[in-house]
């Protein structure tokens, strides 16, 4: 990840964690009871048509397409036609973010985070394809659940502010690859690409069925 320091990437991710729920989550949430989002080859949006998208730092919505950087979320919202929403009465968490609040985005910043999400996204089409792989609004990450086991991208947080790949099994495993207290995780800059990140799930998949309990 190339961005000039981690309070630029920190600030981005909040916008744009931001402008998932505002913009795409909740009024789609509002709409039709569905909140999951979903990654594109280059952006987030929402999982059913009619589309609404982030992508590149741009609101794209209803045929229009806003750049975010500078503009408050309400402000967006009206020039594409939306009605701003969150959700933070369906889930405790979330982006800390209101309609008030100035979207600051830095454009590497934006591209290590997108790409992080596909990267994520690939990986985990590789490692289980038949999974269904759902961005979340509530923490914003890309991922599957696979016999009571999640296996994720986060674009960063309290844990990591870097991207990073993660294996969250339901209890306790010891060893050296569970460096994380959800299970174990990994930089998506170390893994570097779609194959050594599903890699990297199969080898916490393969651990976990030698554990007492584990999927099989």
């Amino acid at each position: 990840m190339t961005v000039s320091s981690t309070s630029t990437y920190r600030r981005t991710r909040q916008s744009l964690h931001g402008c998932a729920e505002l913009l795409l989550a909740g009024p789609r949430f509002r709409e039709t009871g569905d909140l999951r989002l979903r990654v594109l080859p280059h952006g987030i949006a929402t999982w059913a048509d009619p589309l609404a998208a982030l992508v590149g730092g741009e609101l794209v919505a209803n045929g229009r397409r806003v750049p975010l950087d500078g503009l408050t979320i309400a402000d967006a919202a009206e020039r594409v036609g939306l009605a701003p929403s969150s959700l933070a009465d369906v889930y405790d968490g979330g982006p800390d973010v209101t309609v008030t609040d100035v979207v600051s985005l830095d454009p590497q910043a934006v591209t290590a985070l997108e790409d992080a999400l596909r990267i994520g996204d690939e990986a985990l089409a590789r490692f289980r394809p038949e999974a269904e792989r759902t961005l979340w609004p509530e923490h914003f990450d890309v991922a599957i659940a696979d016999g009571g086991v999640n296996y994720g991208v986060s674009p960063g947080d309290a844990h990591l502010e870097v991207p990073y790949a993660y294996v969250g099994p339901p209890g306790v495993v010891a060893g050296a690859f569970w460096n994380a207290p959800f299970g174990a995780s990994r930089p998506v800059s170390d893994l570097g690409d779609p194959t050594t990140a599903a890699a990297f799930f199969r080898e916490g998949a393969e651990l976990l069925t030698h554990q007492p309990g584990g999927p099989s």
